[in-house]
Parts: C-alpha cells; structure tokens; sequence
C-alpha cells in the first residue's frame, strides 16, 4: 500500500465504509419493496432494474465527461447526489419514486464508480494497476461482510432506517474525498492527463473497437447471470427456506468473506494467466454456483454453492478491469472504463426477467436456464480477445495462458 498514491488510499478506504452502509440496505431492496408495496416479483426486478438500465448509459457518459473535464468533478457531483438518492429510498411512498430513485442510483453508481478506477489507473504504475484493482474488488467486500449481518440482526431490512443511515455516510464520504483531493494537489495531476476529449471520440471508440464490443456482449450475459445473485436470489431463498431471510444475510456475508480470505491468492494465480482464460475459468464457476442454487435444499448447500460462484467473482471481475485497462489509448482511460458499463444492460434485463421465470416456473428453472447463460458468456469474451490478439494491440496475448 505505501507504493500507491494517497489517493489511492482514500478511495480504498472510503470503499469499504460506503459498501458497508450500502449493504445494510441494497441488498434488501427487493424485500423493502414487497413489504411496502406489495408488489408482484417481476415488477420488483424491472424497478431496481432500471438502475441497471440508467448506469448502462451514464458510465459511457460519465467516463468519457471525466476525460474531459477532470475526475474529480464528475466524481464528487455523484457522491453528494448519491447521498440524496439513499435518504430518499427512506422517505419514498409510490413506485413511481422508487423506480426513479432506483433510475438515480444506477446513475450516480455508473458516474463514479468507472472514474474512480480510471483515476487509479492514472495514479498507477502500469504493472501495479491489477494488484489496485483487486485491491479495490476486496475491499468492497470487507465493506458488504459485515453490512448484511448488521441490518438482518437488527430488524432493519423492512424499515427505511438503513438507506438513512447509508445517506449520511456517503454525504461523509464525499466531504472527506473533497478535502483529500484539495489537500493532495488532484488538480495538478489531471492537468497533466487531460487533453480535451470529445464526445464524438469517445463514442467513435464503440464504433471502431471491436474487441470491446465483444466484451460487451459477453459482459452482458455475465451480468445477467450475477444480477440473479442479488435480486432474485433474495426472494426465492426467503420462500423456500426456513428463515430465510436470515439465510441471505449469511449468503451475502459468506460471499463477501470468501472474497477476502481468496482474492489475494487468486489473484497472484491469476497474474501467470491471461485476463481471457480467469475469465472463462469465472463464467464456469458462475454456471456451477447457479446449478448449486438451482439444486441446494439445505443451508449446507447452498452455502457452498454461494462459495463456488463467488470464485466466479474473484477471478472475472479483477481480470476485466485488466483486460479494459490494456485496451484503453492514453488519455481516454475513463471512456474505456465508462464504456465497459454497457454490460450493465444484463442488470437491467436479468432481474426483470429473473422475476418473471421466478413466477412461472420457479427457482430450480430458473437458476438452470441462468447457469446456460454463464457458458453462452464464454464464446464473446473468446471471440473478442482472439480479434484483439490477432491485431496485436496488446502485448499479452489473450487466447493463451502466460507462462511463469
């Protein structure tokens, strides 16, 4: 950590205490709006999932204003307005607002969350940038460890305490981002990356790399498959088993816990391999840890299950922000970042369709036909990094394993 920049430090840090108040309160979306609204579980997918929806859009834009503008403002107009979003999940009483303020934190997540990996990217020394970027993965899960645990254990999950409660850490969040980046001179550093980029060059970058829209495409399914985890996963547990609302508090905290205790080891694994082959290797995980969801009838199982896809995790996530950072031209590292966000369309479509299979044929149907999905993953992210290797646009070739 003493190699890395202060602000580097700072946007670790403030992970794990923003993850750890959002935890408290996101994951139970789902049950929040059940029991306050009582409405059906395809409708509640469609309304979180137009969060999905809104960061598929605004991380293109939010990546690509940063290279513009600067990071930090476009960094800190998310987090002061993702603070309002939270207070007013607390405060909300119609769909309607919920399907907004569902819309906003897509939106502030998509602005932010791209910008802040490009700046520790910029900030990074280029061999370095995979240990910050799994250092950054674990530290979101040191955040969601504790978060679910603390909202189930206290009743929480059906009141609006919570997302009050996430509101005020995220307003803190972002005053002491602004002091540290006043303090540590962010100004002089993006002076010297910025260069002025255009939205027209930064949509011409989807246009013209094909590499990355094969990324896309197998991003999108991805996404479908993991957004299952945190939506659907939820209601079909508290349905089907006994106390299950205290079992996907567990699941939530065993997933993030796993994270912790494997990234550092998977990682170092994973740096002899190419980004394309932890990929593969993730999305079969995936596909097993959601056959495990579709066939568990007890804790036991399904707990191992949740084990076995969060390796899924450990190695797609880390490796995708690897494989985006090779890719990027100098000086349009947030585009890139930004535009990897248009895999969040699987968010925005996986929960909504999740709900209606959920509704009509069940969690063992459904969790099948996602584990299908996973695999199907598999061909783009192939195709894609064969294009990339055949151009030699990077120096690692991604269609084979790197020797030790």
């Amino acid at each position: 950590m003493r190699s890395y920049h202060p602000i580097v430090h700072s946007l670790i840090i403030g992970t794990v205490l923003a993850r750890a108040a959002a935890s408290m309160s996101l994951p139970f979306l789902a049950i929040y709006l059940l029991h306050t609204l009582g409405i059906t579980p395809s409708l509640i997918g469609l309304t979180i999932g137009v969060g999905a929806l809104a960061s598929t859009i605004g991380g293109f834009v939010g990546g690509a204003l940063s290279d513009r503008i600067g990071r930090k403002k476009v960094m800190m107009s998310a987090l002061y307005t993702w603070g309002i979003v939270f207070i007013g999940f607390a405060l909300a009483s119609h769909l309607w607002m919920f399907i907004l303020l569902s819309f906003l934190n897509g939106l502030c997540r998509s602005f932010f969350e791209p910008v802040s990996q490009a700046l520790m990217a910029d900030l990074t020394k280029p061999e370095k940038r995979l240990h910050v970027f799994s250092l950054r993965y674990m530290a979101i899960n040191i955040g969601v460890t504790l978060g679910p645990l603390i909202g189930a254990y206290f009743g929480l999950v059906a009141g609006s305490l919570p997302f009050i409660v996430t509101g005020i850490v995220y307003f803190l969040y972002a005053f002491s981002l602004q002091l540290l980046f006043n303090h540590f001179g962010i100004r002089k550093i993006e002076g010297k990356l910025k260069r002025g980029v255009t939205f027209r060059e930064a949509w011409n970058v989807i246009k013209e790399d094909v590499s990355l829209r094969y990324y896309i495409l197998g991003g999108i399914l991805g996404w479908f498959s993991y957004s299952q985890m945190t939506v659907t996963l939820s209601q079909y547990v508290e349905g089907n088993f006994s106390d299950g609302l205290h079992l996907f508090a567990w699941l939530m905290s065993i997933n993030a816990l796993t994270v912790i205790l494997l990234q550092i080891p998977l990682s170092k694994w994973g740096e002899h391999r190419s980004p394309l082959f932890n990929i593969i290797i993730g999305s079969c995980f995936y596909a097993m840890g959601n056959i495990g969801f579709a066939l568990s009838r007890s804790w036991t199982l399904i707990i191992l299950s949740m084990i076995i896809f969060t390796l899924g995790e450990l190695l797609t996530f880390p490796s995708g922000d690897a494989f985006i950072d090779q890719l990027a031209k100098e000086g349009m590292r947030g585009t890139y970042f930004g535009a990897k966000t248009f895999t969040n369309f699987g968010q925005f479509i996986g929960p909504w369709i999740g709900g209606l299979l959920l509704t009509a044929y069940g969690g063992t149907a459904l969790f099948l036909t996602v584990a299908m999905i996973s695999l199907a993953s598999i061909y783009f992210y192939w195709h894609g990094a064969r294009i990339c290797a055949l151009q030699n646009r990077i120096s690692l070739p991604l269609a084979q394993s790197r020797k030790v």
